[in-house]
């Protein structure tokens, strides 16, 4: 019997970071692919990016509808409790032996919860991770405790799910899923780039994502107002922008973006770039700068400099290349000047990814492939020893 593996996926970036677990998953003649594709991915308002998963060869077994229109805390909790419904249902007509699931977010946090209720065992990758500044530091530890399986990125994070009571022996250390992307892409070249964009870059190029602090209230405006304002000062600079999440406050950060743009020609926004285009970015750009995870985990692979703005990724491993600064103008403004000094960019080429070199992919579908199942799902808490204490 092969063993049936649900991919859920519920944003263009844990789709990016899954992507090559899928396809191993696919590839192997002992496995069956089901995916449920959620979330963003089926709103015209963030791009429809459920297309790309069609169009890199993959079958939706589900598309589950969960977002309501509204961003605020009412509308998230009101999201997470359709999003449960649906993956009841859809579990219930999928019958999975394993579901695998990424990271962090609300969307995820359904469908694991109904895994538990049916007795599906979860495999969940990046754990371990902190974010003190959003909501979905929380939803990850949970994740984490309705997970069996545990693939994490670095050893402090192997540490910490354990930590969390997870047995040793089901939790693997693989390094960071998203440099594999980075290794298996042919980016694209600055012409291929600028014409895929329809945007020609300039002098001196930023790639932009900042997404709503969901721990902080009533901030998420008047930090994007402060980043938009230090922008705004830099001369010779064009400006990408990759709109935020579907978080509370996502749309009012959305709606101050294309204000922006529509006032300065240095700027475009766009709903997705998918991996290509924005790995692409990446490359092509002097520095990433904003609040997103893709800066600490995938810019140092470019040996690209990152400005991490505030306390949404506080918490996570770093590498040198990562200038951590206050939201506030005066603050950014500084992080640029330290972005594009001399000393700074000449120290970027000794830069190491703590998040490794690539090949997570493949140890993660080995395990999934060959773990034995029975009896997984009545877990046993790990206590620490008092030594390790």
């Amino acid at each position: 019997m092969k063993r049936r593996i649900c991919v859920i996926t519920g944003t263009r970036a844990d789709y990016g970071l899954l992507r090559w677990v899928m396809q191993g998953i696919k590839d192997d003649p002992e496995l069956v692919l089901q995916v449920i594709a959620t979330g963003m991915h089926l709103s015209p308002e963030f791009g429809l990016t459920y297309q790309a998963i069609e169009k890199d060869g993959f079958s939706i077994d589900r598309k589950l509808e969960m977002l309501v229109s509204s961003d605020s805390t009412v509308g998230i909790a009101k999201s997470m409790g359709l999003g449960l419904i649906g993956f009841a249902d859809a579990l219930s007509e999928l019958r999975p032996d394993l579901m695998v699931v990424l990271g962090d977010r609300f969307e995820i946090f359904s469908a694991v919860s109904a895994a538990l209720v049916a007795r599906i065992p979860v495999a969940h990758l990046h754990g371990g991770e902190t974010t003190e500044g959003a909501f979905d530091e929380a939803l990850r530890h949970s994740i984490t405790k309705m997970s069996h399986l545990h693939f994490v990125a670095t050893e402090e994070y192997r540490r910490r799910v354990i930590q969390l009571g997870e047995q040793p022996e089901r939790v693997f250390l693989v390094g960071g899923l998203g440099i594999d992307n980075i290794k298996r892409l042919k980016l694209l070249d600055r012409a291929e780039l600028e014409a895929s964009l329809d945007f020609k870059l300039g002098p001196k190029n930023l790639l932009i994502t900042f997404h709503p602090v969901t721990l902080e209230s009533a901030t998420a405006a008047g930090q994007m107002e402060e980043l938009l304002a230090a922008l705004s000062a830099l001369p010779d600079t064009h400006l990408v922008f990759t709109m935020p999440n579907a978080d509370a406050d996502g749309r009012l950060l959305i709606k101050m973006v294309e204000q922006f743009v529509a006032q300065h020609a240095n700027a475009r926004a766009y709903s997705s770039l998918g991996q290509l285009r924005y790995l692409s970015c990446i490359a092509h750009v002097d520095g990433v700068i904003g609040n997103s995870s893709s800066g600490l985990l995938e810019a140092p692979s470019f040996r690209k400099g990152t400005i991490n703005i505030g306390d949404r990724q506080r918490g996570r491993v770093q590498a040198a290349s990562v200038i951590n600064c206050q939201p506030d103008r005066r603050s950014i403004a500084a992080a640029l000047d330290k972005l594009y000094s001399q000393a700074f960019q000449a120290s970027l080429p000794q830069v190491s990814n703590p998040y490794g070199e690539g090949g997570a992919s493949e140890k993660v579908v080995s395990v999934l492939k060959n773990q034995d199942l029975n009896h997984i799902v009545k877990k046993v808490f790990h206590d620490l020893s008092a030594s390790t204490q």
